[in-house]
């Protein structure tokens, strides 16, 4: 009987190595899967491994040819939407629960897809699960489109052997967040639209109306003086129209510095908390990031991940440096034997209504069912602070517009009274 010999991990994902006995490769998987192992490589020994191994050779440059399709730009390759994702991730959990095997699903879902991008992955994912993969390390292979939150859920499904549970809970949870970035795109549509507008209309009456009553100025006041208000926007229009590519550049310059320091932990650090106290959107952004926080860390936990595996999927995935420190100290206190609410309330970043829930929720046993309430609440204040901001930023947007409108008219009429006084005493 043929041997076979297979490299794996075990269901604490420990590396594990052997060899098995069986008629076929198909066999031999079974077999070492019955043993609790997931094998990642299975190679028949002997002269027939490299016959094996020969085989196999194609299908690794095949894989290595289609990573490489995956990392073309974005715009050859078509980016995948998490809406795309949300749709595949529930098709393969409803497949997996009707009892379809994993690859025989993942075939059915190639074939009928559309998106190419995806497309080439599913064919890469089914070859990785028929060479003895498991579908988390298969996944793993394409991080720019399975996080590692999708992939650790994923992984600790296929140990619990409730995968279709957990791809159920990954649709579930992408199309909440799904919904809550729509809602905020949604509210921002408007105030966007009207600043655009608003800049258009400035930068018209700057550059195209205001010289001209400059020139009238100049001539009918024979180098008097300006009203202090009238020469500042006389200034400024001057600015705008002879200097306006130093103006942009500098626009520019401020944004990619930004962006640059965005990058450096401590400048994401300065530029979320800055975002935190914002006025208006502060509360929206801290609302946010804590219904995003939570829902990740219970969904990571009814899926059976470990908590401090689960702490640090959900630092890394936070979206916020600040929430992210406060995680950080939550990490590294469960790492010493405390409870999660303790450091927490420390860490001055959550509200104590998230920290009372947490701690009935660790007292009662239910924690991760706390955690998907939090997610629920504060999604629900997501949705109240938008429909608020929606009603506030249209009157605050049309009043700041007459403010401005309104100051550049009165600058340009403050000299014509001068020059009216003057054509009455003439």
């Amino acid at each position: 009987m043929p041997k076979f010999a297979f490299v794996g991990a075990d269901q604490r994902g420990k590396e594990v190595k052997g060899t098995v006995e069986a008629d076929t490769r198909d066999a031999a998987v079974a077999q070492i899967r019955a043993q609790g192992c997931f094998p990642t490589q299975v190679v028949e020994v002997g002269a027939g491994g490299r016959a094996a191994a020969a085989a196999a050779r194609p299908a690794k440059a095949r894989k290595g040819i289609s990573q490489k399709e995956i990392q073309l730009p974005g715009f050859m390759s078509g980016r995948v939407k998490p809406k795309q994702l949300m749709v595949i991730t529930r098709q393969l959990a409803t497949l997996i629960d009707a009892g379809l095997p994993l690859l025989r699903g993942l075939q059915v879902l190639q074939r009928q897809e559309r998106h190419p991008r995806l497309k080439r992955v599913l064919g890469d994912l089914a070859d990785a699960i028929q060479t003895g993969s498991t579908l988390a390390d298969a996944m793993a292979q394409h991080p720019k489109i399975f996080s590692r939150l999708y992939v650790n859920m994923v992984k600790a499904g296929e140990i619990g052997g409730v995968l279709d549970v957990v791809l159920l809970r990954l649709a579930e949870f992408m199309e909440k967040m799904q919904k809550i970035r729509n809602k905020i795109a949604s509210a921002m549509t408007y105030p966007v639209v009207v600043l655009c507008v608003a800049a258009a209309i400035m930068y018209f009456l700057m550059t195209r109306i205001v010289p001209k009553f400059k020139e009238i100025f100049d001539d009918l006041l024979e180098g008097k003086a300006l009203p202090a208000l009238t020469q500042f926007v006389m200034n400024l229009s001057q600015t705008l129209t002879q200097r306006a590519p130093v103006v942009f550049a500098g626009i520019v310059v401020f944004v990619v510095l930004v962006k640059v320091i965005g990058k450096t932990r401590g400048g994401r650090l300065a530029i979320d908390r800055v975002k935190l106290r914002m006025p208006i959107f502060g509360p929206l952004i801290e609302k946010t990031a804590i219904a995003r926080m939570t829902r990740t860390l219970g969904t990571l936990l009814q899926s059976g991940v470990p908590i401090l595996q689960a702490l640090t999927i959900v630092r890394d995935t936070s979206g916020n440096e600040v929430v992210a420190r406060g995680i950080q100290m939550v990490h590294d206190s469960v790492k010493e034997g405390e409870n999660i609410a303790p450091p927490m309330e420390a860490s001055n970043i959550f509200p104590p209504m998230v920290i009372g829930m947490v701690e009935v929720g660790e007292e009662t046993g239910k924690l991760p069912d706390m955690l998907m309430r939090i997610a629920d609440t504060y999604d629900d204040e997501v949705d109240n602070t938008v429909a608020a901001l929606s009603s506030v930023i249209e009157p605050l947007l049309i009043v700041g517009l007459a403010v401005i409108v309104g100051t550049i008219v009165i600058s340009l009429f403050l000299p014509m009274l001068s020059i009216i006084g003057q054509i009455g005493g003439a």
